[in-house]
């Protein structure tokens, strides 16, 4: 969503948190498709993504005052939207198990429920792995994938060429799919999220 920035968007984010719904609206129109894109690909579900379109465009406006402090709307949006369809999977998986306990069960509620157990076990690994590179490929990992800036924009973050930031990004991104591999836990639906 980075590259998608709107022109003028600090103006139109100044004049949300203000309360402008003209100016709402045009954010919404901009980032709407992109935040249901992105919802999908994690969720996997039309329904799921609509519905988490519709919440986080509530939390912008409801939050509105906090507009202000955000210089980068597309990584704040793409961090919303993933710990938003993360907690759904969990949610999910949570009352698949209840029914399932219950008897209720359908293969439509055993697929969801796998689907958010390998999503906790990729978590789960994808998390340990990074914890454990080396510290300034870490941070290269973070900054570009979890915050959602571009390799130039880390770079100027971390006093390093864009280059450097390419090269540390490629070493992290070979050793988090080689530990993925060695624990022969490559679930594609999921891994696409974390290498995409």
């Amino acid at each position: 969503m980075e590259d998608k920035n709107l022109l003028d968007e600090t103006v139109l984010l100044a004049k949300i948190a203000r309360g402008d719904e003209r100016a709402f609206r045009e954010v919404f129109d901009h980032y709407q498709r992109y935040v249901f894109t992105f919802a999908q690909k994690i969720t996997r579900s039309n329904a799921d993504a609509e519905e988490i379109v519709q919440d986080i465009f509530l939390k912008v406006w409801f939050g509105r005052s906090q507009l202000l402090g955000i210089e980068r709307f597309g990584a704040y949006l793409n961090r919303l939207v993933r710990n938003h369809a993360f907690n759904l999977l969990r949610h999910e998986a949570i009352v698949s198990k209840a029914k399932t306990e219950m008897g209720l069960n359908s293969s439509d509620n055993d697929l969801g429920t796998q689907q958010a157990l390998d999503y906790k076990e990729t978590k789960e690994l994808l998390d340990e792995v990074v914890s454990r590179l080396p510290e300034q490929q870490r941070r290269v990992y973070n900054l570009c994938h979890f915050e959602g800036l571009k390799y130039d924009e880390a770079a100027a973050q971390l006093n390093i060429s864009p280059d450097t930031v390419h090269y540390h990004m490629k070493l992290a991104l070979a050793t988090i799919r080689e530990h993925f591999k060695r624990h022969a836990l490559l679930y594609p639906a999921l891994v696409v999220i974390f290498f995409k």
